[in-house]
């Protein structure tokens, strides 16, 4: 590495290992943001997400020292998330049910940026897929999140999850299957969407310009109503 190259995740967990203050604190700020969209999908509620990112990180501050090298540093922080999330899930599971028509609570789930920046068509297809994966089972969900909407390869899925490929490939197809009633609606009024601008560009001629916006960018979430019925 060379001097002027900042330090690798390995170099910083060792360094924390090691006594350098700040050297965890650097880690958590390269990775935050990724664990809590995790978190937050997996859950489904802010303050449950937020509280498993933070017994997940002072877990992973305290045991730090037993990192091997096995995996990489973010993946051996994601799995520490996941297993934090699937805890909590499992505990309040008996005692909440997940309601798929309290728009409030899932519009709290959306992060601030997309809120503030995101179509509303887009605000609407995020709060419909967050609803449908709420009433999963918990390991599916986190199957799905890291796959689908993280897009994680399988076999990374597995090291996060600590399970075999094939039991994460098992839940995302259950949890397909389960999903599929909830979002062959999406899909439906997509296309009937998409015909009538078809419709309207073909009664209007060539003299009015297309409709200006951004590109789809092939995120996860409009993948998700594209691909297989489901979170493909």
């Amino acid at each position: 590495m060379h001097p002027s190259d900042p330090p690798s995740d390995q170099d910083l967990l060792a360094q924390h290992v090691a006594g350098v203050p700040d050297a965890f604190g650097e880690l958590v700020r390269r990775h935050r943001d990724r664990l809590w969209a995790v978190a937050l999908r997996t859950l489904g509620d802010r303050e449950e997400a937020a509280d498993a990112v933070q017994d997940a990180l002072v877990s992973a501050f305290r045991a730090a020292h037993t990192f091997r090298g096995q995996s990489a540093v973010t993946t051996w922080l994601h799995r520490i998330t996941v297993n934090a999330c699937l805890d909590r899930a499992r505990k309040t599971a008996s005692r909440r049910t997940a309601s798929v028509d309290d728009t409030d609570r899932l519009d709290r789930l959306m992060e601030p940026h997309e809120s503030a920046e995101a179509p509303a068509e887009r605000q609407d297809l995020h709060r419909e897929l967050l609803a449908a994966l709420a009433t999963l089972p918990a390991e599916q969900r986190a199957a799905l999140v890291l796959v689908d909407m993280e897009a994680y390869p399988v076999a990374e899925a597995a090291r996060i999850l600590d399970v075999p490929t094939g039991t994460v490939k098992s839940r995302c197809a259950r949890g397909r299957a389960r999903l599929l009633p909830l979002l062959t609606h999406l899909r439906s009024n997509r296309g009937a969407d998409e015909d009538g601008r078809m419709e309207r560009n073909r009664t209007q001629g060539p003299s009015v310009p297309p409709a200006s916006g951004p590109k789809d960018s092939g995120n996860s979430d409009t993948a998700a109503v594209k691909g297989g019925g489901g979170i493909a």
